[in-house]
């Protein structure tokens, strides 16, 4: 799985959790586990108005793009943890807190993980992918491209199942 494998809908939302500078951005493709959607997109806010807006830029980017609106949504005035379904995708903007707690890419650590590193000057261009196959290495991200890391986040010893 890279990034331009990804459908454009999920592509859609990392890039609107960008422009609000969402952090730890993963896409989950829960494809192949046998779940209810085919992918979770995961990213973490740092205050409320913050994981707010996170989310109103993925309904207007998704709605501006493909006039999709979400399914079903949860959490919106929480500042702890909000939910747009899409059907064939979710997202899901966690506090940090949060994020840990309910460890969604532990749960599901049987699915493909690709993660979309942190870009502190703004979204990338959408060049090529980088990508490692193990080891959880970002690399250091640069207008023009977008690197990623394929798997590799697990806790050290932890048994990895493809």
């Amino acid at each position: 799985m890279n990034y331009n494998s990804l459908p454009q809908g999920v592509r859609l939302a990392v890039e609107a959790a960008q422009n609000k500078k969402a952090a730890g951005i993963s896409v989950l493709d829960l494809s192949g586990v046998g779940a209810f959607t085919s992918y979770f997109v995961i990213c973490t806010g740092f205050s409320t108005p913050q994981v707010q807006a996170i989310c109103t830029e993925i309904e207007e980017q998704l709605y501006k793009e493909q006039g999709r609106s979400p399914e079903h949504r949860e959490g919106r005035g929480s500042s702890e943890w909000a939910l747009l379904d899409f059907g064939s995708f979710i997202v899901h903007v966690f506090s940090e807190q949060a994020r840990h707690y309910y460890d969604l890419e532990r749960l599901w650590r049987s699915a493909q993980k690709l993660e979309i590193p942190d870009e502190p000057d703004g979204p990338g261009g959408h060049g090529s992918s980088h990508g490692s196959s193990h080891g959880g290495s970002h690399g250091s991200s640069h207008r023009g491209s977008r690197n990623v890391a394929v798997g590799g986040s697990h806790a050290p010893g932890e048994a990895i199942s493809k």
